[in-house]
């Protein structure tokens, strides 16, 4: 996740967008198709310096401007006709949140990915512990009793829940973004735009969202509260593995979970990565939600936040996912004290539905998935 929020990638995707607006605009008949052509190749064979490229688009104000320049010196040292048509009728805003889009669609793909190790962890620990009776807690105190393959389907309902937020989200956010200087397509057209979304591998949308940003925001919003969903987990497990519960532990893994101090002690570390993850981001999706009033037709200081903000959204969300997921899978349950701690707080062992209601879940997840 880490690379694919990288510098490199970014630069990536901005010659991506390129070379498909100068496809696009050369089929619209706005540029010539000889200039797409070597506009298009120069894309395909630029490599600048990360380093030195985002010294200058920090100077600059955006990534756009030295690229663009760039670009256009390796056009005009093929063809110098055709570097005119370099970035034609697109804004800087154009190339940057298109390049971002793209980055967020690979990374989604990488949420997925991870989500469905997890989620099959928890279908498998689910099922098998169906019917296996244990304490309830409610309000941190003793309650009545429960199965353990009932909570796991709670958190796997969780999960998946997260899951399908973020892909609905995302199917709104994933869209290419041109509209130029203000939106109005000024020297292009609608079709450029859906040229270059089909290219691009992003939806066309029916206007530029310059200073629209709820899609975003709505992706943000979602990663956040999968996140929350995995947290949420890792909490359950770290109180089931407290040495006076001792219920549930986390898989036990050479050179992990131990403690400098103390021998004895077998640290949580799965579930305190997914935890430190929950807490944090929060904040981050309310940062991206407090600059949703942008100004006018393209806003000043609003949109420019957004990109590191969901970049570390993704990378949290795909951190605790994969934190997660082999502590499910190789969970250690200890049946022994799951029975101590029920007798001890002497409230019975009627389950209710519980086994019941697990298989009811398991049921709906492998419907809906």
């Amino acid at each position: 996740m880490i690379a694919v929020f990288g510098d490199e990638t970014l630069i990536a995707g901005a010659f991506r967008f390129e070379a498909a607006l100068a496809r696009a605009s050369a089929a619209e008949g706005f540029i010539p198709a000889a200039a797409a052509m070597v506009i298009a190749q120069a894309c395909a064979e630029a490599t600048f310096d990360p380093v030195i490229l985002s010294e200058e688009a920090a100077h600059a104000g955006t990534l756009a401007i030295p690229l663009v320049r760039r670009l256009r010196e390796l056009v005009a040292a093929e063809d110098e006709s055709a570097a005119q048509f370099v970035h034609f009728g697109a804004t800087s805003q154009d190339l940057a949140d298109t390049a971002l889009m793209l980055q967020a669609k690979a990374g989604v793909e990488l949420i997925r990915r991870e989500g469905a190790a997890l989620t099959t962890a928890l279908e498998r620990l689910s099922e098998s512990q169906a019917e296996i009776p244990m304490l309830g807690r409610t309000l941190m105190q003793s309650a009545l009793p429960i199965t353990l393959g009932f909570k796991a389907a709670n958190w796997l309902l969780g999960v998946e829940a997260g899951l399908r937020r973020l892909s609905r989200e995302a199917d709104e956010a994933l869209s290419c973004q041109l509209g130029g200087a203000v939106g109005a397509l000024v020297g292009l057209n609608p079709e450029v735009v859906g040229r270059v979304a089909l290219d691009l591998g992003l939806s066309a949308p029916p206007m530029a969202w310059h200073a629209r940003r709820d899609g975003v925001a709505g992706m943000c919003a979602a990663l956040a509260i999968l996140t929350g969903d995995v947290g949420k987990i890792a909490r359950d497990v770290s109180l089931l593995a407290q040495g006076e519960v001792g219920e549930a532990r986390e898989p036990v893994t050479a050179g992990r979970g131990g403690s400098s101090a103390m021998a004895h002690k077998r640290n949580p570390t799965g579930c305190q990565v997914a935890l430190s993850a929950a807490l944090r981001a929060p904040a981050l999706a309310s940062a991206v939600m407090s600059g949703l009033p942008q100004e006018h037709e393209r806003g000043l200081g609003g949109w420019q936040a957004e990109g590191p903000q969901l970049a570390t959204l993704f990378e949290l969300a795909h951190g605790a996912l994969s934190a997660m997921a082999p502590v499910i899978a190789g969970l250690e349950i200890d049946p022994q004290s799951l029975r101590r701690n029920l007798a001890a707080a002497a409230v019975g062992d009627d389950t209710g539905h519980a086994a019941a209601l697990t298989r009811a879940a398991i049921a709906f997840i492998r419907r809906d998935t």
